[in-house]
């Protein structure tokens, strides 16, 4: 699935895939995130942390009629306020998103997927 966008010179399409990586990316360099976590946690372990080239995996691209909706799976850090770090994420995605695809996006749903201690 890709998302169209529509500009003067013609119609971009970016795939799904492309848009969750960015998503990702943006949400661990936020402050109080461990990692990304997996959207199918029976199946690949609620405790993992995904790597850089598995991020896609702890997000879901949405888009319904003329909205894009993105859902994102994370992981805090120990000590944090969760609602203050979930609304960075959310502010964050959207900003990069903006800015590097042109894309506004109306939603970004964060599920905490758990709270790791980290090692000083």
């Amino acid at each position: 699935m890709t998302i169209e966008l529509k500009t003067k010179f013609g119609q971009i399409d970016i795939s799904n895939e492309v848009i969750a990586t960015i998503a990702g990316g943006a949400a661990v360099d936020c402050y109080g995130i461990v990692g990304m976590a997996s959207k199918n946690q029976i199946k690949d372990g609620i405790t993992d942390i995904l790597r850089k080239e598995n991020f896609k995996r702890g997000v879901i691209v949405r888009q319904e009629n003329d909205e894009v909706h993105i859902d994102m799976y994370i992981i805090v850090s120990y000590g944090t306020k969760i609602s203050e770090v979930a609304l960075n994420v959310q502010n964050k995605v959207k900003y990069t998103l903006d800015q590097t695809v042109g894309l506004a996006v109306d939603s970004v749903n964060i599920f905490v997927q758990g709270v790791r201690v980290m090692n000083p």
